[in-house]
């Protein structure tokens, strides 16, 4: 790096997620809008963990459910819908364009080509074919306003049409066209997820229409969204970027120059920032604790983790697809992990005690039982699994 270029450490890339991240009891929010405004994406694969990363960062957790689904299912100003790395997250609603021009068009288009060549191996009916079922089931979904598969096959029974998916080869199954159709409109921005059949930890979502939006230029809606990104989770390494996108280098390093991004010294070499963010951050005045679900956007959010989350204990909190667990935070680092056992009962387990002492055992204390106020009786089972919850969990 050149003369002038600022060395951000891990004491400050700490203060400043504590902040930024809203999991400081100084920066909690007020509402779930708040939340998901300030760290852009919260990941939806796992529905319950939308919920837990809300109330992690409310200052008022008991509103947690209510207030969640007032904004998603009521003023529908959060949206969940597929994103980043043809994965389902939870979005301000007005981030709907960005979103899909930046990451979802080039994703739709191979989805889209996928199905049609999979039907015809199949033998199923064409492209105009599957247009005009499509035509027909977003017409009765906008009657419907909000429906699942079968209640749309209800009104357009070619949904329940299916066909052979891999014959011949060890995975081969049947594919109904509804599945794999939804799939490709939710990827194209057509459709997003509704409310679910159960409880906020159900995943089986009903189907509404997306909010309409307007069809943005690619380059300049990937300028945006990663600017909204950085400006939270910057500093930030060009790998970081490059993995929570899902993008090219090329795209990252033409966005980067897009927004005037600045470069700064990191311990793992080059990181950037955006524009004016290159002063000293302080981090609160107390130290805190936080308790963070499975697939949590703080413990998700960067590639490269040593600075917050030690080596050695990502065994016991990662699945084996790299999907990582309930977390249990001390002051700005992962220092162990907690589960929810059968009665309710939220236990949780110390993996790295330097620097945790009673303070901070207390304070961990103090978030679960806060964790276990709002969650109430309600089963909480994260749908990817990891050695440390299922131990707790037993």
């Amino acid at each position: 790096m050149g003369e002038g270029v600022r060395y951000i450490g891990v004491a400050e890339r700490r203060a400043r997620l504590a902040l930024r991240q809203r999991l400081a009891p100084v920066a909690r929010a007020g509402s779930p809008e708040e939340v998901a405004g300030t760290l852009v994406a919260l990941h939806g694969s796992d529905p319950a963990t939308v919920h837990l990363a809300v109330g992690a960062r409310l200052a008022d957790s008991a509103r947690t459910v209510a207030e969640t689904e007032r904004a998603l299912y009521q003023d529908r100003s959060l949206v969940r819908m597929h994103g980043m790395r043809h994965t389902v997250f939870v979005f301000p609603t007005d981030l709907t364009a960005v979103v899909h021009a930046s990451t979802g068009i080039t994703v739709a288009g191979r989805e889209r080509a996928s199905l049609l060549k999979d039907m015809a191996k199949a033998g199923a009916p064409d492209a105009a074919w599957l247009k005009d079922v499509e035509e027909s089931a977003l017409a009765a979904l906008e009657r419907r306003r909000q429906a699942t598969a079968a209640e749309l096959a209800e009104d357009e029974p070619r949904l329940r049409e299916q066909f052979a998916y891999a014959a011949g080869k060890s995975y081969e199954g049947v594919h109904t066209v509804s599945t794999r159709l939804l799939r490709v409109l939710g990827v194209e921005g057509k459709v997003v997820r509704g409310r679910p059949l159960g409880s906020w930890t159900s995943s089986q979502f009903r189907w509404a229409v997306a909010p309409p939006h307007p069809e943005l230029d690619v380059a300049e809606a990937q300028s945006a969204l990663l600017g909204r990104w950085l400006a939270v989770c910057g500093p930030a390494t060009e790998a970081d970027l490059k993995w929570w996108t899902g993008w090219k280098v090329t795209d990252v390093r033409r966005a980067l120059a897009a927004i005037g991004a600045q470069a700064v010294s990191l311990d793992e070499g080059t990181g950037y920032v955006v524009d004016g963010d290159v002063a000293p951050v302080a981090g609160p005045a107390r130290p805190w604790a936080a308790l963070l679900p499975a697939l949590d956007p703080t413990a998700m959010g960067w590639r490269e983790r040593d600075w917050y989350l030690a080596p050695e204990l990502r065994p016991p909190l990662f699945d084996y697809s790299g999907n990582v667990g309930p977390t249990v935070w001390w002051n700005g680092r992962v220092v162990g992990g907690w589960a929810q056992r059968p009665d309710g009962e939220i236990v949780w387990r110390l993996l790295d005690r330097d620097g945790v002492g009673r303070e901070a055992e207390a304070a961990i204390a103090v978030e679960a039982e806060r964790l276990r106020g709002w969650v109430g009786a309600t089963k909480v089972t994260p749908r990817f699994r990891t050695p440390l919850e299922k131990e707790l969990a037993a």
